[in-house]
């Protein structure tokens, strides 16, 4: 005995009907099996009584067009026709859309995705000694990366390779020249920060000159030298990273490599010697922005005229508070280079790992300059600097 249900309307674009006879099930689709009617079909194939069938045949021959949405609701018919216990001994679809029925047969045979619990204190433990490991192994590579790039540069001194000075003498306009409004504007602000909180606090004591002091040793030993560091870290070190990185993902780096170049010369070298060349300038620049600041708020502040300012200041600061805020310059120039250029490299070929690896460098950039700040400050204090 046959039963015969046929849900095939004249107007309907998909259709497909259903023949039984005895424990054998044949389940037959045409027309245009595609987004538009999944939301007609998929209600009907979810009523279909596929139980009561030992054998099945699936005939597709009748397709006109196939997606992806409606090769799924034929594979999920097949899934449910072998959960009920049946065998699907036939499975008949255009040849065209024979990969498309591949790709969805071998992602449904994936495993699940399982989801971890993220919370309590074992979860707490877990971040805590991932982020260890990360950082471990963080260090590990950046000195691998350190001691190559330092064999490079001391390769570039000889005669048989050289540092590509037109793209050294660029990296020193953009890092150094282009700089100078925002870290001459920024030094201003700060320097004027500096007197008036300054001189707001020695006017009790009747010290107000003072404040002169406290401008010339903070400015040029300390704060001008770390404020131009961290705006630099920001400005071009993620610029490195962002650079070198939008070269990873349009695969511009394997093609350097394929044709036989060095990408640490050709990329890195020149931007971390212009970077070195340009920071000690800017750190100049700033100490000099950052004491204009200044007297202009203790003239404004406190009527002290510019020839006494520099008078005061001639006997605040000697020729080693100078020195000892340009000598931190390039040590910061070459840690902001070198953590903007590995960042980069490590970048991978998506859009989101530029943005990520970006935001690390910056955060690294400034965490090593500020460590290496204190340890400046430390070593200078047992040495009596």
């Amino acid at each position: 005995m046959v039963s015969l249900s046929d849900v095939r309307p004249v107007e309907e674009r998909a259709w497909f009907k259903t023949e039984r006879q005895q424990n054998a099930f044949r389940f037959i689709v045409g027309g245009d099996w595609t987004l538009p009617e999944v939301p007609r079909l998929d209600p009907k194939l979810r009523a279909l009584d596929l139980t009561r069938a030992g054998t099945a045949e699936i005939d597709g021959t009748a397709l006109d067009k196939l997606d992806t949405a409606g090769a799924w609701l034929l594979l999920r018919t097949k899934r449910k026709l072998e959960a009920a216990g049946a065998k699907v001994n036939v499975f008949t679809i255009p040849k065209i859309y024979g990969p498309l029925f591949d790709t969805l047969e071998r992602d449904h045979t994936a495993p699940p995705v399982v989801i971890p619990h993220r919370g309590g204190f074992n979860y707490f433990l877990y971040r805590i000694g991932r982020g260890f490991m990360h950082s471990v192994n963080q260090a590990y590579e950046m000195m691998g990366y350190l001691g190559r790039v330092t064999v490079e540069t001391v390769e570039t001194i000889g005669p048989q390779k050289q540092l590509r000075w037109a793209a050294f003498v660029h990296q020193i306009e953009e890092t150094g020249i282009n700089a100078l409004p925002i870290v001459g504007l920024l030094s201003f602000l700060i320097g004027v920060v500096l007197a008036y909180q300054g001189a707001d606090q020695l006017k009790r004591f009747g010290a107000e000159i003072f404040t002169i002091n406290l401008l010339g040793v903070s400015i040029l030993r300390e704060v001008g030298g770390l404020l131009t560091a961290i705006i630099i870290a920001g400005r071009s070190g993620s610029a490195f990273t962002a650079q070198i990185g939008t070269m990873r993902v349009n695969e511009e780096v394997d093609a350097m490599q394929t044709i036989g170049l060095n990408t640490v010369d050709v990329l890195v070298l020149p931007r971390i010697a212009g970077l070195v060349v340009a920071l000690p300038f800017l750190t100049f620049f700033s100490d000099v922005m950052g004491m204009l600041g200044g007297a202009v708020m203790c003239y404004a502040d406190l009527g002290i005229s510019v020839p006494a300012f520099l008078r005061q200041l001639q006997t605040a600061i000697s020729l080693n508070t100078f020195l000892v805020g340009m000598i931190k310059a390039p040590v910061f120039a070459f840690v902001i280079g070198l953590v903007g250029c590995f960042e980069g490299l490590k970048v991978e070929r998506n859009a989101e790992s530029v943005g990520r690896l970006t935001t690390r460098s910056v955060v690294e950039s400034v965490f090593f300059v500020i460590v290496l700040d204190a340890g400046f400050s430390i070593m200078f204090s047992i040495l009596g600097i």
